[in-house]
């Protein structure tokens, strides 16, 4: 297993953290402990002058690292800086936010910039030109008509949990013609990264993954019966919170034992691992997947959608701003495949893959995973499903594309 270089990393982090995927990645860089040389680095950002507090996230540590109020930048006016203290060799990647990724700076044109990329062989002094912020989303919240979306948007803000130690909002999408007054009820798919999936708006991408237009297209085809969709937004826990070698077993207490009660006592849904599934893409692909290997008696199917199989601890150490050159590059799920772990009888995974961009180191940890299930004695087509998708990248455009399949799977005839 070759040692991933710098490059990869920073889209690999990129992805992993919820930034968008289309980010400007540096170059290799020397890492701090071979060359202790350090240089000042002066940021300095401009502004619109009714911009709120400014900050900065990325590759370093003291800024977060990308987390997404890794560093509050000084100055209240149009004029923002920071100054930092960078390895020689480094290549600095950050990027500006006004406190979250749902309010990353803008362009002049009005879209998501790319990171903000410098090889550090000296003192610098760089510059940023934001013309604004992403739109808070508890105004698009309090607008959720205009996402436009094939049903009615309910929002929970702030849901705090005694597992994890961030809050989230989450919203839940309820189909056409649901009336809570009806003994009507519906299976249910709990879906992560809730903010990509009904509204543009809130999307990282500007691109949502059109669940709810897939499903109604579905609904109308006579393929199934309306679902509803549950939609946990992420935090900047993410990497930790999603992995199933971190933070997932607590993601799973919040999600069985806080939200799912709540999301069946308020509405109309089925319950069982035959009415309760769950989907997510790249981190979120590898929670779906943890939360059906192991809580078989909840959830009956997954949708794991360009799934970040090679995950492993190189690049947690690199997210984390510690030197990933002595971690182990094996994938996790290499390593757990090989220890013996099994998949239990009965569910139904979905996994698929595209074949460009970070999706183009995808396939040999999928195809381990098929080879794993096989052994195990799942036949493909109907105890699993795995797909590659020629041409498609990491991105809510390429996922939007194929969400209706992942539907189709959960939802359809068995």
């Amino acid at each position: 297993m070759k040692v991933l270089g710098w490059a990869v990393l920073m889209i690999v982090i990129s992805a992993m953290a919820g930034c968008s995927q289309e980010e400007t990645t540096p170059e290799a860089a020397t890492d701090a402990a071979t060359d202790p040389v350090m240089h000042t680095v002066t940021i300095t950002v401009t502004v619109p002058e009714d911009a709120p507090t400014v900050y900065l996230a990325g590759n370093l540590p003291e800024l977060g690292p990308w987390h997404p109020a890794g560093l509050e930048l000084s100055g209240d006016s149009t004029k923002r800086m920071a100054t930092l203290s960078v390895p020689h060799g480094f290549s600095l990647s950050y990027k500006v936010t006004a406190g979250s990724w749902e309010r990353e700076g803008l362009g002049p044109s009005g879209t998501l910039l790319p990171a903000f990329t410098a090889d550090i062989d000296s003192d610098k002094e760089l510059t940023a030109e934001i013309a604004g912020f992403r739109v808070d989303p508890e105004l698009l919240i309090a607008d959720w008509q205009g996402a436009g979306a094939k049903g009615e948007l309910v929002y929970w803000k702030d849901v705090a949990s005694d597992f994890l130690t961030e809050k989230r909002h989450v919203v839940t999408l309820l189909p056409p013609g649901y009336d809570a007054a009806d003994d009507r009820r519906y299976k249910v798919i709990y879906m992560h990264d809730g903010q990509n999936l009904f509204d543009p708006r809130m999307s990282y991408t500007n691109v949502d993954w059109g669940v709810d237009e897939a499903m109604q297209r579905g609904v109308e085809a006579g393929d199934y019966e309306p679902a509803i969709i549950v939609g946990v937004w992420n935090s900047a826990a993410r990497i930790r919170e999603y992995s199933p070698w971190h933070d997932a077993p607590k993601y799973a207490q919040f999600l069985i034992e806080e939200l799912m009660p709540r999301v069946e006592s308020e509405f109309n849904v089925k319950t069982g691992p035959g009415n309760t599934f769950v989907m997510g893409s790249s981190m979120g692909g590898l929670l779906s997947f943890y939360l059906v290997q192991n809580h078989p008696n909840i959830f009956g199917a997954c949708g794991c959608v360009s799934s970040h199989f090679p995950m492993s601890e190189q690049m947690l150490e690199w997210f984390m701003g510690r030197d990933p050159s002595q971690a182990d590059p094996t994938p996790y799920i290499e390593r757990d495949i090989a220890a013996g772990a099994t998949m239990p009888s009965g569910v139904r995974p979905f996994f698929d893959y595209g074949t460009e961009g970070l999706d183009a180191d995808y396939e040999p940890p999928h195809l381990a995973v098929k080879a794993w299930l096989l052994e195990q004695g799942f036949t493909e087509g109907t105890d699993f499903k795995m797909k590659k998708f020629e041409g498609a990248d990491h991105s809510e455009s390429s996922w939007r594309e194929r969400v209706g399949e992942h539907l189709d799977w959960m939802l359809g005839e068995t």
